[in-house]
Formats: C-alpha cells, sequence, structure tokens
C-alpha cells in the first residue's frame, strides 16, 4: 500500500472543520488558547488516556461521552489543566453544552480537552463568551488545522499536525492529527494532547482495536522528562465520508487503515519527542534480537529515559557505558553479554559496545556524530527476534529554566 503525505492535517479528511482563536484564558492576546474541530457527520470515535490516578477532569467526562463509540466535535483549552479543581466536571460539561449550542449537536457527542497549569480554577465565562468567535473561526483545509493546532499548545516551540492518503478498497481515504507535547510527557497510552480524524468507514470494534494497536508502537513509546500527565488523551473520530465499504474485521482493509493511522502517529510522535522542553536533540532508540517485543520494549524506554544518557547526549559524550547501565536494569531477562551498541545520526555510525563490553573507537569521530540533533542509538541484543523503537531528548540546562518558573 502506497501511504502519500499531505497538507491539511485535522482538516485533511473529507468532511472536517477546525479553528481556533484567543478567548481570554491566557494573559498572551497573540496566543490562541481555544480549539475546535467538528465534523459535518457524526463519527465512530475511540481513546486511550492517561493511567495517572490523578486525572483531569476532561479525561473523565471524554471517557464518559466516548463510551458509545460516537462523537462529532472536539473542543480544547490551553492555559489551564482543569485538574484537581472541585467543579471540574461541571466546567468540562458546561465547556460541552455551550459548543453544542453553538454547533447544534448533542453535547454527548464533544470529545473535551484541556491543557496547562494543574490545581487552577477554570473560568468558564471567557469559553461561553467565545463560541460564536469560535464557530467562525472554522476552516476546512490547512488553515484551519493551523489555528487548532496553535490553540492547543502551551510550552511547544512548534506546531505538530500531520495527515496522509491512501486507498481502501479503491477509495481514497484520510487520516490526519494534531497534538501537542512538550514537557510531562511519559505516557503511559499516548501522548498529553492527540486528536486524529479520518473520513473512512470503519466499525466502533475495529477503531478501538486500531487506536490501541498504534499507540502502543508509538505514543507510548516516547518520554521526555518520565513524568506521565494527569490530562493525556488521543482520540480518533472517522465519518465515512470516502465511501470506502466499510472496515467491520481483520483483513487488507483494517492492515492499511492501521498502517496509514501508524505513519500520522509516528510522525507526530517523533515531533513531540524532538520538541521537549528545552530539547536540542531528538533521540531515536532502535532495540533488535531482543528475546520478545516486550524486552525491546523495556530496553528502548529504559534507555531514553534515562537522565545521564540524556545529559550525555545534550554534551555530544559518547559515554556508552550510561547506555548499558540502562540496559541492565530494565525489568526483563536476557544476557547482557551478547548486547552491543552503536551510534549514529547524519554524520555517520560508531560502533561504541560489542558482547557486553567496550571497543575501541575514535573519541573525535563520536563527538561529531553526537554533535547532529537527531541521534541514533542502535542496541543489538542476538538473542531472539524482537524489536521496537522508543523516542525521547536530550536534558539541558533550559528545562530546569522552563520548569521552575512554569506558573509564571
Amino acid at each position: 500500500m502506497e501511504i502519500q503525505f499531505i497538507e491539511g492535517g485535522v482538516c485533511a479528511p473529507k468532511g472536517f472543520w477546525a479553528g481556533g482563536v484567543h478567548c481570554g484564558i491566557r494573559k498572551n492576546r497573540e496566543k490562541k488558547d481555544l480549539a475546535l474541530i467538528y465534523s459535518e457527520k457524526e463519527c465512530t470515535a475511540a481513546g486511550v488516556y492517561t493511567q495517572n490516578k490523578v486525572k483531569g477532569a476532561p479525561v473523565t467526562v471524554t471517557q464518559q461521552h466516548l463510551a458509545n463509540g460516537k462523537a462529532q466535535a472536539v473542543l480544547c483549552n490551553s492555559g489551564n489543566a482543569n485538574t484537581c479543581n472541585a467543579d471540574g466536571e461541571f466546567i468540562a460539561n458546561s465547556m460541552c453544552q455551550a459548543a453544542a449550542k453553538t454547533l447544534n449537536i448533542d453535547p454527548q457527542k464533544i470529545i473535551i480537552g484541556s491543557t496547562g497549569v494543574i490545581g487552577q480554577p477554570l473560568p468558564l465565562q471567557p469559553i461561553v463568551n467565545a463560541m460564536d468567535q469560535l464557530k467562525s473561526s472554522l476552516q476546512t483545509g490547512a488553515q484551519g488545522s493551523d489555528a487548532a493546532a496553535q490553540a492547543i499548545m502551551t510550552t511547544d516551540t512548534k506546531k505538530k499536525e500531520a495527515a496522509v492518503s491512501f486507498l481502501i478498497g479503491g477509495k481514497p481515504c484520510c487520516i490526519g492529527g494534531i497534538c501537542k507535547g512538550s514537557g510531562m510527557i511519559h505516557p503511559n497510552m499516548a501522548t498529553m494532547l492527540c486528536f486524529m480524524t479520518s473520513d473512512a468507514a470503519i466499525s466502533g470494534e475495529m477503531i478501538k482495536k486500531a487506536v490501541k494497536e498504534v499507540t502502543d508502537d508509538t505514543f507510548n513509546m516516547v518520554s521526555v522528562d518520565g513524568d506521565t500527565s494527569t490530562n493525556d488523551t488521543f482520540t480518533l473520530m472517522a465519518n465515512g465520508l470516502a465511501g470506502n465499504p466499510e472496515i467491520t474485521g481483520p483483513g487488507k482493509d483494517y492492515d492499511d487503515f492501521k498502517a496509514g493511522l501508524m505513519a500520522v502517529c509516528r510522525r507526530l510522535a517523533r515531533e513531540m519527542a524532538a520538541d521537549g522542553e528545552g530539547a536540542t536533540k531528538l533521540l531515536e532508540c532502535h532495540v533488535s534480537g531482543a528475546p520478545e517485543k516486550q524486552t525491546a520494549v523495556k530496553v528502548s524506554k529504559a534507555v531514553i529515559t534515562s537522565s545521564l544518557l540524556k545529559a550525555a547526549m545534550f554534551g555530544a559524550d559518547a559515554n556508552w557505558g550510561r547506555i548499558l547501565c540502562a540496559v541492565g536494569y530494565a525489568d526483563a531477562q536476557f544476557d547482557i553479554g551478547k548486547v552491543g551498541v552503536t551510534l549514529g545520526s547524519a554524520k555517520g555510525t560508531i560502533e561504541v559496545c560489542k558482547n557486553g563490553s567496550g571497543v575501541e573507537f575514535s573519541e573525535e569521530k563520536a563527538k561529531q556524530i553526537l554533535l547532529e540533533d537527531e541521534i541514533h542509538i542502535d542496541i543489538s541484543m542476538d538473542q531472539g527476534g524482537g524489536e521496537a523503537t522508543a523516542w525521547g531528548c536530550d536534558l539541558t540546562y533550559d528545562y530546569v529554566k522552563i520548569n521552575g518558573d512554569y506558573r509564571t
């Protein structure tokens, strides 16, 4: 199957509109803080959420709304997480009601999201007052997706959106998405916030299956700082306007849909890792030859979450012992004496460890490789067919600066 990346983000699929405005939650009037995504037709929908015991009110409300597998719109604010607030669910439901009235749809068909500071009351009136303006901001195409992507950003330095087109049953189909996430990223389900759209026709059962399988191999493999957010939410809405035969079970059509979803999520996951708070480098750790996949998952995650390794990558220091140390404390059974490590980037590759021991290498060449802004850490375990890839970023002085005064 040929998958082509295209413009348009969440508005690339047929029948989707998006927009964003500044409503007054954020002090900076130049920054949008309220986003809306709308489908002309009711969608099958599914989501996965944070596994943190502390959950934002929007997570609870969205879980309730998607219990029947149906949705038609996404409403999301930035600047305030609406978490740990006594009136949080009331505010989240009231936001849905205000949007539903403006769009003339059922409030239960709205996915709600919030991101920002935890434990601060979220004012409702600015959001309610902005609904007509927000509806007027809705556009199809790239401009609509761009506005929504900007409106959900917090400490992100760049918007994150992607879309693909491909064929299902001879019909052109699209999947698009926007996401935000820069800090408090160590998801055990998806990313901090990610909203996906598709015009493919797919059943509720199969969309749930696709969401779970794809997020496990993409957003579940990202870590910026080891902190799992309270508001992590990943949702996918599919309205069927592409006109393909509905995907109701396993087979080629499902595999093609999943491949398209995987392509978008993989790109967004990489962009999120690269945009980690204060980050200067994207780290990609690929583990091969593990006894089974789960071991590869644990090892790759252990490496990209190591603070010592992340700091070494910031300094372009080929301190491979920190990599092997992280491999060694991964919660899995394997023979460390068979493990090898190779470092790579656009400047080439260099082997630094073989059979669990160091090998001679040029420190100068290693330095040049590690000065690039995308670093590849390849770990060969030579003990089976399991493999996995995880993404992270370096740990810099700016990460502490950003989080030292986040609330101000």
